[in-house]
């Protein structure tokens, strides 16, 4: 059965899910070079994307994952170097890696003046489908990135979670096998951001491929089961999530207790059993956790 978010389903919509399509598809990237005038954005980076995997791409500013996620978009030249998507050579085949490939970017890519659902028209259109397909296809984005009730509204009336649903659900009309997340929770408030999760996860549940961007460690941790990490346009290291975290040095380790007690007696009580602490602390709910029991996780849009 196919994953569902809020209602929505893939292959209800007109177009026929890709779940089972033929070609193993992934992203691999072999000896990247980007360079602008005297500056190398990007060094020699390969790495390759598993297919079916949630790979986050990780880096400080400047480490050259925007100018890794253009090449590999078909938006920009590499200086050298080669990147394939779905066996498809993007400098040789552009049009058919754009098939396969959603790219969600950074900043919002819609249409202020137009409406929730003629920007989904729009850009349904510019993916080329028409008629019965297109109809399908937006009411499918709308039950997506639940907009539904306001489809009629324009886009600059609309809150920044808002936008960054409709901007997600736009990028994904023509049901892309590969999708690429750039830093898509920038700006929403937590109810948005965990749709947004949950959007994602039934995505990748689906088959798909996913890159996920960000600067946020906790939502490459939630997400993600195999991570590269850059820094000076150069791949610092690339394994599963389980084993960079393994590698990390000292362990950590999550104790739920039957009654409650004081650090220092916990402290005493490993101390008495032979177990050497480094560090103990106690820890409650995260303010997230307490703010999303507080206020509910359900969507909250201006009506």
């Amino acid at each position: 059965m196919c994953g569902r978010v809020g209602g929505w389903r893939e292959g209800e919509s007109g177009v026929p899910s890709r779940r089972t399509a033929g070609a193993a598809l992934s992203i691999e990237i072999t000896d990247l070079t980007v360079q602008y005038g005297q500056s190398l954005a990007v060094r020699g980076l390969s790495l390759t994307v598993p297919t079916g995997s949630c790979f986050g791409l990780l880096g400080p500013n400047g480490a050259g994952k925007s100018s890794t996620i253009r090449c590999i978009a078909t938006t920009q030249t590499p200086t050298s170097g080669t990147i394939r998507v779905g066996g498809h050579d993007v400098a040789a085949a552009p049009a058919e890696v754009r098939r396969l490939l959603g790219v969600v970017p950074q900043g919002l890519a819609l249409y202020d003046s137009l409406s929730v659902a003629e920007n989904l028209r729009v850009f349904g259109g510019l993916f080329g489908l028409r008629g019965a397909a297109l109809r399908g296809r937006v009411d499918w984005g709308l039950e997506l990135s639940q907009l539904g009730a306001h489809r009629d509204k324009r886009v600059h009336t609309l809150s920044g979670g808002m936008k960054r649903r409709l901007n997600i659900a736009a990028s994904l009309l023509h049901a892309p096998k590969i999708l690429v997340f750039d830093e898509p929770t920038t700006g929403v408030d937590p109810q948005s951001r965990n749709h947004i999760f949950d959007m994602i996860r039934a995505l990748h549940k689906e088959g798909r491929t996913v890159v996920y961007t960000t600067h946020y460690m906790e939502e490459v941790e939630a997400l993600c089961d195999r991570v590269a990490i850059v820094d000076h346009g150069r791949l610092v290291v690339c394994d599963t999530m389980e084993a960079l975290l393994a590698d990390a040095g000292s362990r950590e380790f999550s104790v739920s207790l039957s009654e409650v007690t004081s650090v220092a007696d916990l402290r005493a009580r490993l101390a008495a059993a032979g177990v050497v602490v480094e560090s103990l602390e106690s820890k409650g709910r995260s303010l997230e956790a307490v703010f999303l029991a507080l206020t509910g996780r359900a969507l909250r849009d201006a009506s």
